[in-house]
């Protein structure tokens, strides 16, 4: 993923986010398939997790309260954020039936297509949800929080993906969810070069940065170039050009915390990844995260992680291990259903899957 920055325009403007993208993934991926036919319309309600809808073939309409309803052709996506309201229709203005949940979830769990409307198949769509690492906490996703309509036109690359993740999906097999994650983030890197491309005043809705002003922005691109700093809020400041007290009013406007807050988070997700990824020592780690003593940076993982860095490592050692013994005679979908479980009780959060609204 950080090679595609080498073709950005703007390479500095999008570090922010596409770090925060690739450090955290996608996890726990699941989808439907469907295939829809005459005049059908289904009331999707809203999921907790992030929502992708992409058209293999055919159209489709999707309609967001308040919104203009959206028009999807062919080798399109839109993206949505956690809890949205929308629906899904052959054209704008018909009846909206509820969501077939128990056929939904058969259609998750066997692969074959949820069919909806009458015959003849008119529209094959995909219907992806998806959460991120529960490990990394970066504020940066944030950036990310309205609905985003690509289209295949202009982003010739997003029907390979999707036509990937449908034929994964059709014949699920050990690692399923591992390559569908893949390749859900690879949309997501999409949806970055798109956004990224977009000019200002070209009429679109969306831009990447629209809750991020120029000073914060520069800022979170400081802190994701160089975590080992000995960064303060004045620092920062003065960095960019901007006052304490403006800096500090941004970052509450755009994440709601305060620059000293986020750089100390970001660290704690890069230490993290480290951590649980790699068999770097605990201080070399220390050093690339902004701390000097092992053990400055050991009270401040433990404020975050509520382990010791040597605990946390050997915490998801251990949990590894344990995966590795468990899934063997595992079927595909008990292994996906396993792992899908994982990132949720890293923090002792109850494990669940994320529930599939029948789109």
């Amino acid at each position: 993923m950080n090679q595609a920055l080498d073709s950005m325009s703007d390479p500095h403007r999008a570090n922010d986010l596409v770090d925060a993208i690739r450090l955290s993934g996608a996890r726990c991926s699941t989808g439907v398939r469907v295939e829809a036919g005459g005049a059908w319309g289904v009331q999707a309600g809203a999921s907790p997790h992030a929502t992708i809808h992409s058209v293999l073939s055919g159209e489709t309409w999707v309609a967001v309260p308040g919104e203009e309803p959206r028009h999807l052709r062919a080798g399109d996506l839109l993206w949505l954020p956690p809890n949205v309201e929308h629906s899904l229709a052959a054209c704008p203005g018909l009846a909206l039936a509820p969501c077939n949940h128990a056929t939904a979830e058969h259609a998750l769990r066997s692969g074959r297509p949820m069919r909806i409307g009458s015959s003849p198949e008119q529209s094959r769509l995909l219907t992806l949800h998806y959460t991120h690492d529960a490990e990394v906490s970066s504020p940066a996703l944030l950036v990310l929080s309205a609905p985003l309509h690509l289209s295949a036109q202009q982003n010739p690359g997003l029907a390979a993906i999707s036509q990937l993740i449908d034929a994964e999906l059709a014949q699920r097999q050990i690692g399923t969810m591992a390559a569908v994650n893949s390749m859900v983030d690879l949309l997501l890197l999409q949806l970055v070069r798109a956004v990224l491309a977009r000019r200002p005043d070209d009429g679109a809705d969306i831009v990447l940065d629209a809750r991020l002003d120029p000073i914060v922005r520069d800022v979170v691109a400081l802190i994701h170039r160089e975590p080992h700093r000995a960064w303060t809020t004045d620092s920062l400041a003065a960095a960019v050009g901007a006052s304490r007290a403006g800096l500090t009013r941004g970052f509450a406007a755009a994440f709601g915390t305060a620059p000293g807050a986020y750089l100390t988070s970001w660290r704690m997700d890069l230490a993290a990844s480290r951590l649980r990824d790699t068999d770097d020592a605990i201080g070399a780690i220390a050093r690339a995260s902004g701390y000097h003593s092992s053990r400055s940076f050991a009270r401040a993982f433990r404020r975050s992680r509520d382990r010791t860095p040597s605990q946390y490592r050997r915490h998801f050692r251990e949990r590894k291990g344990a995966i590795r013994r468990s899934v063997k005679g595992r079927t595909a979908a008990e292994e996906d259903a396993h792992v899908a479980a994982e990132p949720n009780a890293r923090r002792g959060r109850p494990s669940t899957v994320p529930e599939h609204q029948g789109r």
